[in-house]
Protein backbone atom coordinates (compact mmCIF):
# COMPACT_ATOMS: atom_id res chain seq x y z
CA UNK A 1 0.00 0.00 0.00
CA UNK A 2 1.33 2.98 -1.14
CA UNK A 3 2.39 5.78 1.89
CA UNK A 4 -0.16 8.86 2.44
CA UNK A 5 1.07 11.67 0.37
CA UNK A 6 2.96 9.83 -2.03
CA UNK A 7 1.94 8.33 -5.26
CA UNK A 8 4.19 6.21 -7.56
CA UNK A 9 4.44 6.78 -11.29
CA UNK A 10 1.13 5.91 -13.40
CA UNK A 11 1.37 3.73 -16.44
CA UNK A 12 3.24 4.98 -19.26
CA UNK A 13 0.17 6.91 -22.20
CA UNK A 14 -2.27 7.56 -18.73
CA UNK A 15 -4.00 10.85 -18.01
CA UNK A 16 -2.46 10.55 -14.73
CA UNK A 17 0.97 10.80 -16.59
CA UNK A 18 1.72 14.11 -15.06
CA UNK A 19 4.41 15.37 -12.80
CA UNK A 20 4.00 16.37 -9.09
CA UNK A 21 6.41 17.04 -5.78
CA UNK A 22 4.50 14.56 -3.79
CA UNK A 23 5.68 11.39 -7.49
CA UNK A 24 8.02 8.72 -5.82
CA UNK A 25 10.85 7.48 -8.47
CA UNK A 26 12.35 4.79 -8.21
CA UNK A 27 15.74 3.88 -10.66
CA UNK A 28 18.46 1.20 -10.58
CA UNK A 29 21.63 2.09 -11.51
CA UNK A 30 24.14 -0.15 -12.21
CA UNK A 31 22.16 -2.97 -9.90
CA UNK A 32 21.74 0.02 -7.01
CA UNK A 33 18.47 0.46 -5.90
CA UNK A 34 17.55 4.08 -5.35
CA UNK A 35 14.02 5.95 -4.66
CA UNK A 36 13.89 10.01 -5.41
CA UNK A 37 11.11 11.93 -4.38
CA UNK A 38 9.81 14.83 -7.17
CA UNK A 39 10.15 17.63 -4.56
CA UNK A 40 13.96 16.97 -4.51
CA UNK A 41 14.37 16.50 -8.06
CA UNK A 42 11.86 19.38 -8.87
CA UNK A 43 14.61 21.64 -8.10
CA UNK A 44 16.65 20.68 -11.12
CA UNK A 45 14.39 20.43 -13.80
CA UNK A 46 16.18 20.84 -16.14
CA UNK A 47 18.47 17.30 -15.28
CA UNK A 48 17.66 13.63 -16.79
CA UNK A 49 15.86 12.55 -13.41
CA UNK A 50 13.65 15.35 -13.19
CA UNK A 51 12.29 14.45 -16.72
CA UNK A 52 12.10 10.96 -15.48
CA UNK A 53 8.65 12.66 -13.70
CA UNK A 54 6.75 13.66 -17.02
CA UNK A 55 7.96 11.19 -19.23
CA UNK A 56 5.33 8.60 -18.90
CA UNK A 57 3.31 10.65 -20.94
CA UNK A 58 4.75 10.16 -23.99
CA UNK A 59 5.22 6.64 -24.03
CA UNK A 60 7.44 4.35 -24.09
CA UNK A 61 9.78 6.42 -26.76
CA UNK A 62 10.09 9.00 -23.99
CA UNK A 63 10.86 6.91 -21.61
CA UNK A 64 13.66 5.03 -23.69
CA UNK A 65 15.28 7.98 -24.76
CA UNK A 66 15.86 8.98 -21.11
CA UNK A 67 16.66 5.10 -20.03
CA UNK A 68 17.99 2.02 -20.83
CA UNK A 69 15.49 0.43 -19.79
CA UNK A 70 11.63 0.61 -17.63
CA UNK A 71 9.74 -2.07 -15.77
CA UNK A 72 5.80 -0.86 -15.93
CA UNK A 73 5.51 -4.06 -12.77
CA UNK A 74 7.81 -2.57 -10.65
CA UNK A 75 7.52 1.42 -12.14
CA UNK A 76 11.52 1.08 -11.88
CA UNK A 77 13.81 2.74 -14.44
CA UNK A 78 17.01 1.07 -15.49
CA UNK A 79 20.47 2.96 -16.10
CA UNK A 80 23.71 0.88 -17.14
CA UNK A 81 25.88 3.93 -15.47
CA UNK A 82 27.94 3.80 -12.97
CA UNK A 83 26.68 3.40 -9.63
CA UNK A 84 29.49 5.17 -7.40
CA UNK A 85 29.42 7.56 -9.80
CA UNK A 86 25.71 8.47 -9.18
CA UNK A 87 25.77 8.55 -5.83
CA UNK A 88 28.25 11.59 -5.84
CA UNK A 89 26.01 13.02 -8.61
CA UNK A 90 22.61 13.13 -6.39
CA UNK A 91 24.01 15.17 -4.08
CA UNK A 92 23.10 18.01 -5.85
CA UNK A 93 19.57 17.69 -5.01
CA UNK A 94 20.26 17.42 -1.20
CA UNK A 95 23.51 19.68 -0.91
CA UNK A 96 23.29 21.85 -4.09
CA UNK A 97 26.98 20.78 -4.82
CA UNK A 98 28.79 17.26 -6.28
CA UNK A 99 31.73 16.36 -4.71
CA UNK A 100 33.78 13.62 -6.68
CA UNK A 101 35.07 10.54 -4.59
CA UNK A 102 38.52 9.64 -4.26
CA UNK A 103 39.57 6.24 -6.51
CA UNK A 104 36.82 8.14 -9.56
CA UNK A 105 38.33 8.63 -13.35
CA UNK A 106 37.70 12.52 -13.58
CA UNK A 107 37.15 12.76 -16.83
CA UNK A 108 34.51 9.63 -16.90
CA UNK A 109 32.91 11.38 -13.90
CA UNK A 110 32.47 14.17 -16.42
CA UNK A 111 30.75 11.75 -18.61
CA UNK A 112 28.58 10.84 -15.98
CA UNK A 113 27.81 14.36 -15.19
CA UNK A 114 26.96 15.24 -18.36
CA UNK A 115 24.57 12.21 -18.99
CA UNK A 116 22.68 13.14 -15.92
CA UNK A 117 22.72 16.31 -17.05
CA UNK A 118 24.28 17.74 -14.16
CA UNK A 119 25.94 21.55 -14.95
CA UNK A 120 29.86 21.16 -13.84
CA UNK A 121 29.25 24.73 -12.41
CA UNK A 122 27.61 22.29 -9.28
CA UNK A 123 30.73 20.30 -8.75
CA UNK A 124 33.14 21.31 -6.03
CA UNK A 125 36.41 23.51 -6.53
CA UNK A 126 38.36 21.16 -5.13
CA UNK A 127 37.16 18.68 -7.53
CA UNK A 128 37.50 20.87 -10.30
CA UNK A 129 41.25 21.23 -9.82
CA UNK A 130 41.60 17.23 -10.56
CA UNK A 131 39.18 17.31 -13.03
CA UNK A 132 41.51 20.29 -14.81
CA UNK A 133 44.74 18.50 -14.07
CA UNK A 134 43.53 15.48 -16.08
CA UNK A 135 42.10 17.36 -18.89
CA UNK A 136 45.89 18.82 -19.37
CA UNK A 137 47.44 15.38 -18.95
CA UNK A 138 45.19 14.04 -21.49
CA UNK A 139 45.91 17.38 -24.02
CA UNK A 140 49.42 16.43 -23.44
CA UNK A 141 48.88 12.54 -24.31
CA UNK A 142 47.35 13.76 -27.58
CA UNK A 143 50.02 16.22 -28.53
CA UNK A 144 52.56 13.76 -27.98
CA UNK A 145 50.74 11.29 -29.61
CA UNK A 146 50.47 13.45 -32.71
CA UNK A 147 53.96 14.65 -32.90
CA UNK A 148 55.27 10.46 -33.31
CA UNK A 149 52.31 10.79 -35.71
CA UNK A 150 53.69 13.58 -37.35
CA UNK A 151 57.19 12.07 -37.56
CA UNK A 152 55.65 8.92 -39.09
CA UNK A 153 53.15 10.51 -41.45
CA UNK A 154 54.41 11.04 -44.95
CA UNK A 155 52.27 13.89 -46.99
CA UNK A 156 53.41 13.32 -50.72
CA UNK A 157 51.33 16.20 -51.78
CA UNK A 158 54.39 17.99 -50.10
CA UNK A 159 56.74 19.51 -52.08
CA UNK A 160 60.39 18.73 -51.79
CA UNK A 161 61.79 21.51 -50.61
CA UNK A 162 59.13 20.65 -47.53
CA UNK A 163 60.04 17.23 -47.19
CA UNK A 164 63.68 18.15 -46.68
CA UNK A 165 62.68 20.89 -44.05
CA UNK A 166 60.93 17.82 -41.95
CA UNK A 167 63.81 15.48 -42.30
CA UNK A 168 66.25 18.03 -40.98
CA UNK A 169 63.80 19.14 -38.14
CA UNK A 170 63.23 15.52 -37.23
CA UNK A 171 67.39 14.56 -37.52
CA UNK A 172 67.66 17.27 -35.36
CA UNK A 173 65.01 17.32 -32.44
CA UNK A 174 64.34 13.73 -32.87
CA UNK A 175 67.66 11.65 -31.60
CA UNK A 176 65.63 8.77 -31.21
CA UNK A 177 64.13 8.74 -34.81
CA UNK A 178 67.13 7.25 -36.14
CA UNK A 179 70.63 5.69 -35.76
CA UNK A 180 72.58 8.62 -36.97
CA UNK A 181 70.37 11.28 -35.23
CA UNK A 182 71.33 9.95 -32.15
CA UNK A 183 74.98 9.70 -33.25
CA UNK A 184 74.66 13.59 -33.84
CA UNK A 185 72.75 13.94 -30.75
CA UNK A 186 76.02 12.34 -28.72
CA UNK A 187 78.45 14.46 -30.49
CA UNK A 188 76.82 17.47 -29.72
CA UNK A 189 76.53 17.02 -25.96
CA UNK A 190 80.78 15.82 -26.30
CA UNK A 191 81.40 19.16 -28.08
CA UNK A 192 79.56 21.01 -25.49
CA UNK A 193 81.34 19.50 -22.52
CA UNK A 194 84.73 19.79 -24.74
CA UNK A 195 83.72 23.67 -25.25
CA UNK A 196 83.43 24.43 -20.95
CA UNK A 197 86.30 22.11 -20.55
CA UNK A 198 88.34 24.10 -22.78
CA UNK A 199 86.96 27.34 -21.48
CA UNK A 200 88.13 26.04 -17.77
CA UNK A 201 91.40 25.42 -19.28
CA UNK A 202 92.45 28.64 -20.84
CA UNK A 203 92.60 30.19 -17.42
CA UNK A 204 94.92 28.31 -16.07
CA UNK A 205 98.43 30.38 -16.28
CA UNK A 206 100.80 27.35 -17.23
CA UNK A 207 98.69 26.50 -20.21
CA UNK A 208 98.80 30.38 -21.58
CA UNK A 209 101.15 32.18 -23.37
CA UNK A 210 101.95 35.82 -23.91
CA UNK A 211 101.39 37.75 -26.82
CA UNK A 212 103.27 40.66 -28.74
CA UNK A 213 102.48 43.09 -25.59
CA UNK A 214 103.66 40.62 -23.05
CA UNK A 215 99.73 40.00 -21.90
CA UNK A 216 98.88 36.07 -21.53
CA UNK A 217 96.24 34.77 -23.90
CA UNK A 218 94.96 31.34 -24.32
CA UNK A 219 96.62 29.10 -25.99
CA UNK A 220 96.29 29.01 -29.63
CA UNK A 221 95.25 25.49 -29.98
CA UNK A 222 92.56 26.23 -27.12
CA UNK A 223 91.48 28.85 -29.41
CA UNK A 224 91.37 26.83 -32.17
CA UNK A 225 88.94 23.87 -30.60
CA UNK A 226 86.95 26.35 -29.19
CA UNK A 227 85.84 27.77 -32.81
CA UNK A 228 85.42 24.87 -34.08
CA UNK A 229 83.42 24.06 -31.74
CA UNK A 230 81.18 27.66 -31.95
CA UNK A 231 81.34 26.47 -35.88
CA UNK A 232 79.25 23.36 -35.18
CA UNK A 233 77.26 25.44 -32.30
CA UNK A 234 76.26 27.84 -35.65
CA UNK A 235 75.52 25.48 -37.82
CA UNK A 236 73.13 23.33 -35.90
CA UNK A 237 71.43 26.47 -34.46
CA UNK A 238 71.15 27.87 -38.55
CA UNK A 239 69.98 24.35 -39.66
CA UNK A 240 67.33 24.06 -36.93
CA UNK A 241 65.93 27.89 -37.64
CA UNK A 242 65.86 27.25 -41.47
CA UNK A 243 63.97 23.62 -41.17
CA UNK A 244 62.00 24.99 -37.62
CA UNK A 245 58.31 24.82 -38.28
CA UNK A 246 57.35 27.67 -36.35
CA UNK A 247 60.48 30.26 -36.47
CA UNK A 248 58.97 32.76 -34.33
CA UNK A 249 58.18 30.46 -31.45
CA UNK A 250 61.75 28.66 -32.15
CA UNK A 251 63.61 32.16 -31.90
CA UNK A 252 61.69 33.21 -28.50
CA UNK A 253 61.79 29.59 -27.00
CA UNK A 254 64.30 29.86 -23.70
CA UNK A 255 66.28 26.94 -24.85
CA UNK A 256 67.14 28.76 -28.16
CA UNK A 257 67.93 31.54 -26.46
CA UNK A 258 70.36 30.23 -24.67
CA UNK A 259 71.82 28.62 -27.45
CA UNK A 260 72.28 31.77 -29.03
CA UNK A 261 74.19 33.55 -26.07
CA UNK A 262 76.30 30.60 -26.00
CA UNK A 263 77.51 31.19 -29.69
CA UNK A 264 77.09 35.07 -30.02
CA UNK A 265 80.04 36.39 -27.50
CA UNK A 266 82.71 34.70 -30.13
CA UNK A 267 81.12 36.48 -32.44
CA UNK A 268 80.82 39.92 -30.79
CA UNK A 269 84.45 39.28 -29.18
CA UNK A 270 85.65 38.61 -32.88
CA UNK A 271 84.08 41.41 -34.64
CA UNK A 272 85.61 43.96 -31.82
CA UNK A 273 89.06 42.56 -31.68
CA UNK A 274 89.43 43.13 -35.59
CA UNK A 275 87.23 46.33 -36.18
CA UNK A 276 86.65 47.82 -32.52
CA UNK A 277 90.23 49.32 -32.28
CA UNK A 278 89.99 51.70 -34.53
CA UNK A 279 86.99 52.88 -32.73
CA UNK A 280 87.91 52.85 -29.45
CA UNK A 281 91.21 52.34 -27.31
CA UNK A 282 92.69 49.13 -27.17
CA UNK A 283 92.19 48.76 -23.43
CA UNK A 284 88.49 49.67 -23.80
CA UNK A 285 88.24 46.67 -26.20
CA UNK A 286 90.25 44.22 -23.90
CA UNK A 287 87.99 44.88 -21.37
CA UNK A 288 84.71 44.37 -23.53
CA UNK A 289 86.03 41.33 -24.84
CA UNK A 290 86.91 39.77 -21.35
CA UNK A 291 83.41 40.92 -20.37
CA UNK A 292 81.91 38.92 -23.26
CA UNK A 293 84.15 35.92 -22.52
CA UNK A 294 82.40 35.57 -18.83
CA UNK A 295 78.95 35.10 -21.40
CA UNK A 296 80.39 31.71 -22.48
CA UNK A 297 79.32 30.11 -19.37
CA UNK A 298 75.79 30.27 -20.84
CA UNK A 299 77.04 27.08 -23.25
CA UNK A 300 76.65 24.78 -20.24
CA UNK A 301 72.68 25.68 -20.42
CA UNK A 302 73.04 23.92 -23.51
CA UNK A 303 73.40 20.43 -21.64
CA UNK A 304 69.50 20.51 -20.51
CA UNK A 305 68.69 19.96 -24.10
CA UNK A 306 70.16 16.73 -24.13
CA UNK A 307 69.47 16.00 -20.25
CA UNK A 308 65.87 14.74 -19.40
CA UNK A 309 66.52 15.18 -15.66
CA UNK A 310 67.54 18.26 -15.99
CA UNK A 311 64.74 19.62 -17.80
CA UNK A 312 62.35 18.51 -14.94
CA UNK A 313 64.40 20.12 -12.96
CA UNK A 314 63.74 23.10 -13.81
CA UNK A 315 59.94 22.51 -14.55
CA UNK A 316 60.13 21.30 -10.92
CA UNK A 317 61.40 24.72 -9.73
CA UNK A 318 59.19 26.58 -12.05
CA UNK A 319 56.12 25.12 -9.92
CA UNK A 320 58.05 25.78 -6.79
CA UNK A 321 58.05 29.70 -7.15
CA UNK A 322 55.77 29.75 -4.19
CA UNK A 323 57.97 27.71 -1.62
CA UNK A 324 61.11 28.76 -3.40
CA UNK A 325 59.93 32.64 -2.29
CA UNK A 326 58.75 31.30 1.08
CA UNK A 327 62.39 30.47 1.35
CA UNK A 328 64.01 33.69 0.94
CA UNK A 329 61.41 35.70 3.08
CA UNK A 330 62.39 33.08 6.03
CA UNK A 331 65.78 33.95 5.00
CA UNK A 332 65.76 37.43 4.37
CA UNK A 333 63.53 38.05 7.65
CA UNK A 334 65.94 36.41 9.53
CA UNK A 335 69.35 38.14 8.06
CA UNK A 336 67.71 41.44 9.56
CA UNK A 337 66.71 40.62 12.72
CA UNK A 338 70.45 38.96 13.78
CA UNK A 339 72.10 41.21 11.63
CA UNK A 340 71.06 43.65 13.44
CA UNK A 341 71.27 41.91 16.95
CA UNK A 342 74.73 41.14 16.07
CA UNK A 343 75.83 44.82 15.17
CA UNK A 344 74.33 45.76 18.71
CA UNK A 345 75.74 43.35 20.95
CA UNK A 346 79.20 43.86 19.52
CA UNK A 347 79.91 47.38 19.59
CA UNK A 348 80.68 46.81 23.29
CA UNK A 349 83.81 44.87 22.14
CA UNK A 350 86.95 47.34 21.53
CA UNK A 351 87.99 45.15 18.95
CA UNK A 352 84.14 44.69 16.86
CA UNK A 353 84.58 43.28 13.53
CA UNK A 354 81.01 44.89 13.21
CA UNK A 355 81.10 48.07 11.60
CA UNK A 356 77.65 48.26 10.61
CA UNK A 357 74.44 46.53 9.82
CA UNK A 358 74.53 46.29 5.93
CA UNK A 359 78.10 44.91 6.60
CA UNK A 360 76.50 42.26 9.01
CA UNK A 361 74.46 41.00 6.01
CA UNK A 362 77.39 39.01 5.41
CA UNK A 363 77.68 37.47 8.33
CA UNK A 364 73.95 36.71 8.77
CA UNK A 365 73.56 35.05 5.27
CA UNK A 366 76.79 32.61 5.99
CA UNK A 367 75.73 31.75 9.30
CA UNK A 368 72.29 31.08 8.41
CA UNK A 369 73.03 28.91 5.50
CA UNK A 370 75.47 27.69 7.43
CA UNK A 371 78.96 28.16 5.42
CA UNK A 372 80.27 30.30 7.92
CA UNK A 373 83.49 31.39 6.29
CA UNK A 374 85.00 32.76 9.52
CA UNK A 375 85.85 36.11 8.54
CA UNK A 376 83.58 37.93 10.39
CA UNK A 377 82.74 36.52 13.76
CA UNK A 378 81.37 37.38 16.95
CA UNK A 379 83.61 38.20 20.05
CA UNK A 380 81.39 38.89 22.78
CA UNK A 381 79.34 36.17 24.88
CA UNK A 382 75.74 37.55 23.49
CA UNK A 383 77.10 38.10 20.20
CA UNK A 384 78.17 34.61 20.38
CA UNK A 385 74.45 33.05 22.13
CA UNK A 386 73.12 35.42 18.77
CA UNK A 387 75.10 33.42 16.81
CA UNK A 388 74.33 30.01 17.63
CA UNK A 389 70.42 30.94 17.64
CA UNK A 390 70.51 32.24 13.98
CA UNK A 391 72.43 29.07 12.71
CA UNK A 392 69.50 26.81 14.32
CA UNK A 393 66.95 29.49 13.18
CA UNK A 394 68.50 29.10 9.31
CA UNK A 395 68.95 25.23 9.56
CA UNK A 396 65.00 25.26 10.49
CA UNK A 397 64.16 28.08 7.73
CA UNK A 398 65.87 26.16 5.00
CA UNK A 399 64.45 22.48 5.69
CA UNK A 400 60.63 23.38 6.06
CA UNK A 401 60.05 24.67 2.23
CA UNK A 402 62.39 21.78 0.83
CA UNK A 403 60.08 19.15 1.02
CA UNK A 404 57.22 20.67 -0.93
CA UNK A 405 59.93 21.15 -3.31
CA UNK A 406 61.27 17.70 -3.48
CA UNK A 407 57.82 16.11 -4.21
CA UNK A 408 57.25 18.70 -7.33
CA UNK A 409 60.37 17.51 -8.40
CA UNK A 410 59.36 13.51 -7.68
CA UNK A 411 55.32 14.34 -8.84
CA UNK A 412 56.65 15.93 -12.07
CA UNK A 413 59.37 12.78 -13.04
CA UNK A 414 56.52 10.41 -12.05
CA UNK A 415 53.89 12.18 -14.36
CA UNK A 416 56.46 12.59 -17.52
CA UNK A 417 56.87 8.62 -17.03
CA UNK A 418 53.14 8.33 -17.29
CA UNK A 419 52.70 10.28 -20.04
CA UNK A 420 55.51 8.90 -21.87
CA UNK A 421 54.10 5.51 -21.39
CA UNK A 422 49.97 6.34 -21.98
CA UNK A 423 51.59 7.88 -25.51
CA UNK A 424 53.49 4.65 -26.34
CA UNK A 425 49.81 2.80 -25.26
CA UNK A 426 47.84 5.13 -27.02
CA UNK A 427 49.89 4.49 -30.45
CA UNK A 428 49.95 0.51 -29.84
CA UNK A 429 45.72 0.84 -29.41
CA UNK A 430 45.76 2.75 -32.50
CA UNK A 431 48.10 0.47 -34.33
CA UNK A 432 45.63 -2.67 -33.02
CA UNK A 433 42.37 -0.95 -34.28
CA UNK A 434 43.83 -0.10 -36.85
CA UNK A 435 45.15 -3.86 -38.00
CA UNK A 436 41.57 -5.01 -36.69
CA UNK A 437 39.82 -2.67 -39.08
CA UNK A 438 41.76 -4.33 -41.91
CA UNK A 439 40.96 -8.16 -41.21
CA UNK A 440 37.23 -7.65 -39.91
CA UNK A 441 34.82 -4.60 -37.95
CA UNK A 442 33.67 -5.08 -34.23
CA UNK A 443 30.87 -5.04 -33.20
CA UNK A 444 27.64 -5.89 -34.99
CA UNK A 445 24.95 -3.89 -36.52
CA UNK A 446 21.32 -3.76 -36.90
CA UNK A 447 21.26 -5.90 -39.81
CA UNK A 448 23.25 -8.56 -37.40
CA UNK A 449 21.45 -8.31 -34.67
CA UNK A 450 18.23 -9.62 -37.05
CA UNK A 451 19.55 -12.20 -38.46
CA UNK A 452 20.48 -14.06 -35.30
CA UNK A 453 18.21 -17.26 -34.36
CA UNK A 454 15.10 -16.56 -32.33
CA UNK A 455 15.42 -17.16 -28.18
CA UNK A 456 14.35 -20.55 -27.09
CA UNK A 457 11.24 -19.93 -24.52
CA UNK A 458 10.89 -21.23 -21.42
CA UNK A 459 14.74 -22.18 -21.66
CA UNK A 460 16.37 -21.05 -18.53
CA UNK A 461 19.61 -19.70 -18.24
CA UNK A 462 21.13 -16.20 -19.98
CA UNK A 463 19.76 -15.97 -23.38
CA UNK A 464 22.13 -14.53 -26.41
CA UNK A 465 20.38 -10.88 -25.55
CA UNK A 466 21.47 -10.86 -22.49
CA UNK A 467 24.65 -11.78 -23.07
CA UNK A 468 25.50 -9.47 -26.13
CA UNK A 469 28.62 -7.00 -25.40
CA UNK A 470 26.69 -3.97 -26.00
CA UNK A 471 27.47 -0.79 -23.58
CA UNK A 472 25.12 2.01 -22.76
CA UNK A 473 25.63 4.11 -25.03
CA UNK A 474 24.50 1.94 -27.73
CA UNK A 475 21.89 -0.13 -25.86
CA UNK A 476 19.32 -1.19 -28.88
CA UNK A 477 16.54 -0.69 -27.42
CA UNK A 478 14.15 -1.43 -30.79
CA UNK A 479 15.61 -4.81 -30.77
CA UNK A 480 12.98 -6.22 -27.63
CA UNK A 481 10.14 -4.15 -28.68
CA UNK A 482 8.35 -7.77 -28.64
CA UNK A 483 9.14 -8.61 -25.60
CA UNK A 484 6.17 -7.70 -22.62
CA UNK A 485 7.67 -5.52 -20.59
CA UNK A 486 10.51 -4.18 -23.03
CA UNK A 487 13.09 -5.99 -21.05
CA UNK A 488 16.70 -5.92 -21.83
CA UNK A 489 20.14 -7.65 -20.26
CA UNK A 490 20.34 -5.09 -17.17
CA UNK A 491 16.97 -6.74 -16.26
CA UNK A 492 17.59 -10.30 -17.54
CA UNK A 493 21.15 -10.14 -14.93
CA UNK A 494 18.78 -8.43 -12.04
Amino acid sequence: MEAAGERSLPEPGSQDSRAGDDIEIVVNVGGVRQVLYGDLLSQYPETRLAELMGCLAGGYDTIFSLCDDYDPGKREFYFDRDPDAFKCVIEVYYFGEVHMKKGICPICFKNEMDFWKVDLKFLDDCCKSHLSEKREELEEIARRVQLILDDLGVDSAEGRWRRCQKCVWKFLEKPESSCPARVVAVLSFLLILISSVVMCMGTIPELQVLDADGNRVEHPTLENVETACIGWFTLEYLLRLFSSPNKLHFALSFMNIVDVLAILPFYVSLTLTHLGARMMELTNVQQAVQALRIMRIARIFKLARHSSGLQTLTYALKRSFKELGLLLMYLAVGIFVFSALGYTMEQSHPETLFKSIPQSFWWAIITMTTVGYGDIYPKTTLGKLNAAISFLCGVIAIALPIHPIINNFVRYYNKQRVLETAAKHELELMELNSSGAGEGKVGCSRSDLDSLPPEPVGEEGPSWSSRLKISHSDTFIPLLTEEKHHRTRLQSCK
